[in-house]
């Protein structure tokens, strides 16, 4: 005896009421036979649908055993009952259960989506059925644009996608006027005499006529099955073509273009979630707005500090980096340091020595009168080699600084400053070749020195240098010098040339009666303060990137709620858990990706908007900062996207079909 195609044995089943369970089917025992064509009929609560629901895979019996081609189904895990529903039954709803934000041909093709099938194949396949169906000028259309018949067209071409070898019709035309129901019914013949099984749940008698076998079932039991012979005739006209007798809908091969890859499933969930994205265009812009503040926030906020700090290390190398100074005593404010005279032009040339050094120079400093004419001021005076426009990297703007021949023969030159220059020449003479003097010396101006801006602000010190020997024998009266600055070559580390220059000196001394000032250490100083304020600020920020995840996931969950039927929809037609998952993770990932891309360009519309108001300094992006700011928005989609996906995948198919 050839084995029945559906077969059912003892199958119970019961749902939870309070404390009590409510028994739906009781023992039933049912073989159907491949390219059967009966109806399932019984009065509202009689059980019909539940047994429909068992006998596609959509839910478990609590007894009994059900076996499809041999194959016990209760052994099977959601993954493969998932396939089970996907490679061999096809179902037809009562209320159509489209997809509102798919056209008839999108709608058509989600099975084959699930089964793997290569799109170009889906696509022909989907249109081929829908213009079987009389549906050729609707493959675009709407379901909103759609007759109530003509959904149902969809649905049953649905059904068809992938072969439907079983197709279980829930009240196939119990929505439809009656024309309408005639057709779909018409259609259910022609596909039942093309070799498909056609199980029809209803409550009519008279589309239970149309078949060749009526099961009757009563409070959860089978109380009648018997053999009836149709009462429809000529149902190739109902499709919509002429009289003559179709040609036969073939099914598809599925695996020929087969995508099994992980890829082609993401490639899938990402398209899937782009036409839901679209489709809700509202509900998208609300769940990435907190995304999109936090993205700007924490992108505009590293570029503020970035520009901050590289305003502030600007400042600071305008006086002069890569240098180290050598002063008397212990450190600054040393009561004792006017008393040490150690430092001498000895020293100067056993550093000017040292194969790390790129030149030195000693500095002699005195606050003294300044007068040409009838302008008398006070400035800073200092007595430096002529290495010292090479240390401090003083350009001239006009005439020359002097040189090892002025120190050596302590010549009466002097080179001044843009403010010395100002306010001894306010009428704008030029001041090289004019004799100033100093203190009590006359001095002849050779240069102007190219204005350098201050550490932090604008310097307003006069200020002349002139020969230190000069200085020392004219001026100052002393042969010992105040301080001793060197430049390091750019190659070498300063912190090693700092150490190296402690040692020699301090065996030259016999002692340390010496301090150094290392102008790298405010460089680094000032890095660190900018990274940890731009860090505080960022940490501030992502407080709001944390929140519109929040609201990516709060907004996402509504969504699993409103779009409950949708995922029902999904799993009926062959869906699994994981596709399900991966759809709204991928989703929720997508909208926080597009937020973190418009993030990042209001970032820069606030850079453009910043660079009108102030003009000191401007926000630097760094491509570091904007690829963290992606990998974030993707972080913040998976985490907060997880649950809301998770709890969708969970979701049992029967209660979401049933959801509205």
């Amino acid at each position: 005896m050839t084995e029945p195609l559906l077969k059912l044995r003892g199958i119970g089943r019961s749902f939870p009421s309070g404390e009590q369970e409510v028994q739906v089917l009781k023992d039933v025992d049912l073989d159907i036979g491949n390219g059967e064509m009966l109806a399932i009929v019984g009065a509202s609560g009689s059980g019909k649908s539940t047994l429909m629901n068992i006998l596609g895979c959509l839910d478990r019996p609590s007894s009994g055993t059900y076996t499809v081609s041999g194959h016990d189904v209760g052994t099977l895990d959601s993954d493969a009952l998932a396939q089970l529903r996907r490679e061999h039954f096809g179902f037809i709803f009562q209320r159509y259960h489209l997809m509102q934000h798919l056209t008839a041909a999108g709608n058509v093709e989600v099975p084959a989506v699930y089964a793997g099938t290569e799109g170009v194949a889906r696509d022909a396949r989907a249109r081929q059925l829908l213009a079987r169906l009389g549906l050729a000028d609707r493959t675009e259309h709407r379901p909103s644009q759609l007759s109530g018949g003509q959904q149902q067209r969809v649905s049953i071409a649905r059904a068809l996608m992938n072969g439907g070898q079983v197709i279980l019709a829930d009240e196939p035309t119990g929505a439809l006027d009656s024309k309408s129901g005639q057709e779909v019914i018409g259609i259910l013949r022609e596909l039942h005499a093309q070799g498909h099984t056609i199980i029809i749940v209803t409550h009519d008698m008279q589309v239970a006529s149309c078949t060749e076998r009526i099961i009757e079932i009563a409070d959860g039991v089978i109380v009648g099955d018997r053999p009836n012979v149709p009462t429809i005739a000529a149902p190739a006209q109902a499709v919509g073509t002429d009289a003559s007798t179709p040609p036969p809908m073939t099914r598809p091969k599925l695996g020929i273009a087969s995508l099994s890859t992980g890829w082609a499933r993401f490639a899938e969930a990402f398209r899937m979630a782009w036409r839901s994205m679209m489709a809700h265009r509202m509900r998208t812009a609300l769940t990435m707005l907190g995304i999109v503040i936090g993205i700007t926030s924490v992108v505009s906020i590293v570029a503020i500090g970035e520009g901050a700090k590289r305003f502030v290390l600007a400042d600071i190398r305008a006086i002069g980096t890569n240098t180290l100074d050598v002063y008397p005593g212990r450190d600054f404010g040393d009561d004792k340091a006017a008393s040490i005279r150690t430092l001498t032009p000895a020293d100067l040339e056993a550093i000017a020595a040292q194969p790390y050094v790129h030149s030195v120079t000693p500095t002699v400093v005195r606050s003294l009168r300044l007068r040409y004419r009838s302008a008398d001021v006070n400035g800073n005076v200092s007595g430096v080699s002529d290495a010292f426009f090479r240390v401090r990297d003083i350009q001239m703007t006009s005439g020359t600084a002097f040189t090892a021949a002025d120190v050596r023969h302590q010549a009466q030159v002097v080179v001044i400053d843009a403010n010395t220059r100002r306010k001894l020449f306010p009428d704008g003479t030029d001041p090289v070749g004019k004799v100033i003097l100093v203190g009590n010396l006359p001095c002849t101006v050779i240069g102007v020195s190219q204005e350098k801006k201050a550490m932090f602000g604008e310097n307003k010190t006069l200020n002349i240098w002139l020969p230190y020997s000069t200085g020392a024998s004219r001026l100052f009266g002393q042969q010992h010098f105040d301080g001793i600055t060197v430049r390091i070559r750019d190659d070498q580390p300063t912190k090693a040339a700092e150490d190296s220059i402690v040692r020699l000196l301090t065996l030259r001394h016999g002692a340390k009666d010496f301090f150094t000032f290392n102008m790298d250490s405010i460089v680094k100083t000032a890095e660190r303060t900018s990274q940890s304020l731009t860090l505080l600020l960022s940490l501030i920020a992502v407080i709001s990137l944390v929140v519109g995840g929040i609201g990516v996931m709060n907004i996402m969950l509504v969504s699993v709620t409103e779009r409950t039927r949708e995922i029902g929809i999904r799993m009926a037609v062959g869906a699994r858990q994981s596709d399900v998952l991966q759809q709204f993770l991928t989703e929720a990932v997508l909208v926080c990706l597009v937020g973190g891309f418009i993030g990042v360009l209001l970032s820069y519309g606030i850079s453009f908007l910043f660079s009108l108001f102030v003009t000191q300094w401007q926000m630097i992006f760094s491509m570091g900062a904007v690829v963290s700011a992606f990998l974030c928005a993707s972080l913040i989609g998976v985490l907060f996207g997880y649950l809301p996906a998770r709890n969708a995948a969970r979701l049992d198919p029967i209660e979401a079909l049933a959801r509205e």
